[in-house]
């Protein structure tokens, strides 16, 4: 079994600095009891201190075509081995620029702790019109690879392992020129190698112009244009890809769903060791496209309680995030959604059947006046629990807000909101104690989380209008104990993998699913917080065929650092 170079310095890393973190990313965060308000504010906007770009002094006024306020993403993910977070930017043209220049940005991370722009010396200078994006390795060599979704062709790239990517787009069989937005990497068919699912959201017209109540010319919706149906791309496993979209059985009725998606989470949400996909759409009914462990899917979102709110009525679903929220051992799926609407809570059960318990989680109310795009389940304290973090901005003109940058973009700025939770399933909101991610009012979008500096904690990156992007630095004081867990097999990180982590008397679930929230993409590297936990008990993996493996603690196992679990190393169950 081949193994990534990266892994090879993760196992040096845990053998010679135990108390060091490579890299870290996943969702989670909450606690039995919610923690007492902290002294100092949460996250701070350390922004220029890690030599990113501020935002820029004026941004030009919309032109009023959809695209531009849907933004792009942002990635975390260590594209050159070294151990260190870099990111990846998908951005759009500036509005109204009849020529635009080289859009997307690749930050690599540097020795001293700050990036710098490597877009061109890495060969990712295409230009578009960046939307999603999703990170993985297609060919089992140990390289993260890249897909990018735009609003026209869509890009993948090729880690070329040393430090370059090269585009296949053409030779690997991708095709097409949708509105692409969501995308994720993963391996439907069991076989060992990553396929692709592409999201695709409008067919959009140039041409159509819409306005508010007041006539005042306004972004058109959703429901003024048809949406277009999604691919699945299956991994030939000599570097091409094949549409099986009709052949895996992920068609739509001719009448009915029009299928406008924004989210994506490909995992099994069913427990039958069966990896699924749960697409969010925008102003329809969501899809979970259920795997039937023959290559095709059946969606079962109705049946199995996503597709619709507790009343029966389908939403604007944007950002979707998952994770075990109560701590049942099943998976939760959280969705942002249009002010005037609430974001859901769907809790998981053992049957695989869903119940959106939003009001019982208190989360209802507090989002009315908001509209969320990117979401992050995490540990922001360590303490075993899953939090919240949505990012939030306007698609739709209003007055604007106290602390409301001037310009055309104030009137959509909103403030983000972040939830801690109480490990039983119920939230509460966080306000001035949240610092910077809370108090900035910004037109927000992608949000992606991982360990930037490597002290244990998880920082959030979220991308705006603008085009700029915004570092959230945890300022969590030491003290609670944490593991970061990178489980490995045919060679690459195992997307839509399970981990079971039994520490402390207790077992928390976290899911390989770098593919989430708006557009975005986490480090595949899972993140436990275990409180006053001092060692690890077990991590029970479940692999994205549905073989469990059980790795036991050993002499080597110890907390605050990342361990790496290879199939094939541990006891098959």
């Amino acid at each position: 079994m081949p193994t990534p170079r990266s892994v090879h310095r993760a196992v040096l890393a845990l053998r010679l600095v135990p108390p060091a973190v490579l890299f870290v990313a996943s969702c989670g965060g909450a606690g039995p009891e919610p923690a007492s308000e902290p002294e100092a504010p949460l996250f701070r906007d350390a922004t220029t201190e890690f030599g990113l770009p501020p935002a820029p002094d004026h941004w030009p006024d919309g032109t009023y075509n959809t695209p531009e306020a849907m933004q792009g993403g942002v990635g975390l993910f260590d594209y050159d081995g070294d151990g260190r977070l870099d990111i990846f930017h998908a951005r759009i043209p500036v509005p109204g620029d009849p020529v635009p220049a080289i859009e997307n940005r690749l930050w690599h991370q540097t020795e001293a702790g700050t990036f710098e722009d490597v877009t061109e010396a890495a060969g990712l200078t295409s230009r578009g019109f960046g939307q999603g994006l999703c990170i993985g390795d297609i060919d089992n060599d140990g390289d993260l690879d890249l897909y990018l979704a735009n609003f026209g062709p869509d890009r993948l790239f090729r880690n070329e392992g040393d430090g370059t990517f090269r585009d296949i787009t053409k030779e690997a069989g991708i095709s097409g020129n949708r509105w692409s937005t969501a995308a994720s990497f993963f391996d439907s068919d069991a076989d060992g190698d990553l396929d692709l699912y592409v999201v695709h959201y409008l067919r959009y017209d140039r041409e159509k112009r819409c306005t508010d109540p007041s006539s005042r010319p306004e972004y058109c919706g959703p429901r003024s244009f048809h949406g277009w149906a999604d691919i699945l791309y299956r991994n030939n496993g000599d570097g091409t890809f094949t549409n099986a979209t009709a052949e895996a059985g992920i068609v739509l009725p001719e009448k009915g769903s029009r299928a406008r998606g924004l989210g994506i989470i490909a995992t099994d949400l069913t427990g039958d060791g069966i990896q699924d996909v749960f697409v969010a759409n925008d102003a329809e009914a969501n899809q979970l496209w259920v795997g039937q462990g023959d290559g095709t899917f059946v969606d079962e979102g109705i049946l199995r309680g996503v597709a619709v709110n507790s009343a029966g009525i389908p939403e604007a679903s944007m950002g979707v995030v998952a994770g075990d929220i109560d701590g049942d051992g099943t998976l939760d799926l959280f969705m942002t959604h249009l002010w005037e609407e609430n974001n859901r809570l769907y809790l998981g059960s053992k049957s695989g059947l869903f119940r959106d318990r939003s009001a019982a989680a208190s989360l209802t109310m507090h989002d009315l006046g908001r509209t969320g795009f990117g979401c992050a389940m995490f540990d922001y304290d360590n303490d075993g629990d899953l939090d919240l973090a949505v990012a939030n901005g306007a698609i739709r003109r209003r007055p604007p807000l106290p602390g409301a940058p001037e310009g055309f973009w104030g009137e959509y700025a909103e403030p983000n909101q972040f939830f801690e939770g109480d490990g039983t399933g119920r939230f509460r909101e966080l306000d001035a104690s949240a610092g910077a991610f809370v108090r900035d009012v910004r037109t927000s979008r992608g949000l992606a989380v991982g360990d930037l500096d490597g002290d244990g904690d998880l920082d959030m990156v979220v991308s705006h209008v603008d085009n700029s992007l915004t570092i959230y630095r945890n300022e969590l004081p030491p003290g609670a104990h944490w593991v970061s867990v990178r489980a490995i097999e045919h060679g690459r990180d195992a997307l839509g993998a399970q981990l079971f982590l039994t520490a402390g008397g207790r077992t928390q679930l976290q899911a390989v699913i770098p593919a989430a929230s708006y557009l975005s993409s986490n480090d595949p590297v899972v993140h436990f917080g275990l409180g006053s936990a001092a060692s690890i008990e077990e991590i029970e993996v479940r692999w994205a065929d549905g073989t469990r493996e059980l790795f036991r603690g050993g002499e080597d196992w110890g907390v605050d650092r990342t361990l790496v679990l290879v199939r094939g190393e541990g006891e098959v169950q």
